[in-house]
């Protein structure tokens, strides 16, 4: 209830949950959300990231030798394509906000097309990892002085690139179910959170492959 007991324009929206007020402040509380949720994601990789930056100053050259074996070329294509997605997911938000239907639904499907490519990129990176036997646990056959050094590095790509792969599925799945509520019409101008929070996220994991390609993939190039 009002004070004055008029009724607020949204309270009668479908999509505002019985324990909010109003729209605005159920957007304000899931953007709350988001960005927590968002800082414990950043604590889940920062552990990895850490043990990966103080092994790198421990065995620089088994790092280096490590990083020249991936594929450069495939690791810049998904850093592009990434990208590309932010910027599409970025419109999908914005035609959501202007309530246009049909082109949230095509941007938000350009997303997850992106996100498939980079997947299916990201799995002839990992065959060729088992094409020439440097799987750490599962089929590692690497000789040299440092090839021990090398077994850390290569086990903490697949753990970081593994880690953001399961993000990026997760991201396609909810891509998917967000598309479909588009092409329902369930978005407008009044409410659109839904699209924006999903937004937050995949910027969030596309952030943190712009992290992972230099770290992984550009040690001692020159």
């Amino acid at each position: 209830m009002h004070g004055h007991g008029q009724a607020h324009p949204h309270a009668h929206h479908p999509d505002l949950q019985h324990h909010f007020d109003t729209l605005e402040q159920q957007h304000e509380a899931s953007t709350l959300g988001m960005w927590l949720f968002l800082v414990t994601e950043v604590m889940f990789f920062g552990g990895l990231l850490m043990a990966y930056l103080l092994y790198r100053v421990w065995y620089p050259q088994g790092w280096a030798e490590g990083s020249r074996e991936l594929d450069i070329v495939l690791g810049g294509i998904n850093t592009v394509v990434l990208i590309a997605s932010s910027l599409t997911m970025a419109l999908g938000v914005r035609a959501a906000q202007t309530g246009l239907r049909r082109a949230t639904v095509g941007w938000l499907l350009l997303t997850i097309a992106f996100g498939f490519t980079f997947l299916v990129i990201k799995f002839f990176e990992y065959k060729h990892k088992f094409d020439i036997h440097h799987v750490p646990g599962f089929d590692w056959v690497v000789s040299g002085p440092h090839a021990n050094e090398m077994f850390l590095f290569v086990s903490l790509y697949f753990s970081l690139t593994g880690l953001h792969a399961l993000h990026m599925i997760i991201g396609i799945a909810l891509m998917g179910v967000l598309t479909w509520m588009a092409y329902k019409g369930r978005f407008s101008p009044a409410w659109y959170t839904p699209v924006e929070m999903g937004g937050l996220y995949w910027h969030f994991v596309d952030i943190v492959w712009i992290f992972l390609f230099p770290l992984l993939y550009l040690v001692d190039r020159t």
